[in-house]
């Protein structure tokens, strides 16, 4: 698997999974439905920040975005998103992705990586964040309305660098 600097040209690739997870309404509180130009901007980063995918036999099969977490004193913070195409669920797409994240982060100078919003039902995402060396460092109660769970939490997690 290739993880490589996402392009312009990439967004049509990635569009799919990002409009069927963003339908599925289990892991993120973007907007539904929106079209292939309105949600480009929602996914593909500008600088500081970066988008990234994960390529596999010449198929863009996830993705990840990443930059500081706040502007100004808040900068030396990073976060990040994850995306993986649904079809390949299981693979290690997710860790391989990650690990690049950390890694960017790493070498661009932040002090540390939070994630502001980890739904906590999504417990293969919470279990390998945690694999990875993240935190939780706290829940903010019921501020995500899940389609089969109703209001649950999203965990705050931290991991320095």
């Amino acid at each position: 698997m290739e993880i490589r600097t996402a392009t312009d040209e990439d967004w049509p690739s990635i569009y799919p999974f990002y409009s069927a997870i963003m339908a599925e309404g289990r892991t993120y509180a973007f907007p539904e439905r929106q079209t292939l130009d309105e949600a480009k901007p929602w996914w593909m980063e500008q600088p500081p920040g970066r988008t990234v995918v994960a390529v596999l036999d010449g198929r863009i099969v996830g993705s990840a975005k990443m930059g500081p977490n706040k502007p100004g004193r808040g900068s030396h913070i990073g976060t990040a998103s994850f995306l993986v195409d649904p079809a390949h669920h299981g693979h290690g797409i997710g860790r391989a992705l990650g690990t690049h994240v950390i890694d960017w982060h790493r070498t661009e100078g932040y002090h540390a990586i939070q994630f502001n919003a980890v739904v906590e039902t999504n417990t293969p995402a919470v279990h390998l964040w945690q694999s990875l060396g993240f935190e939780i460092i706290g829940t903010v109660p019921e501020v995500f309305d899940h389609p089969d769970h109703g209001y649950v939490g999203q965990h705050v997690m931290f991991r320095r660098l």
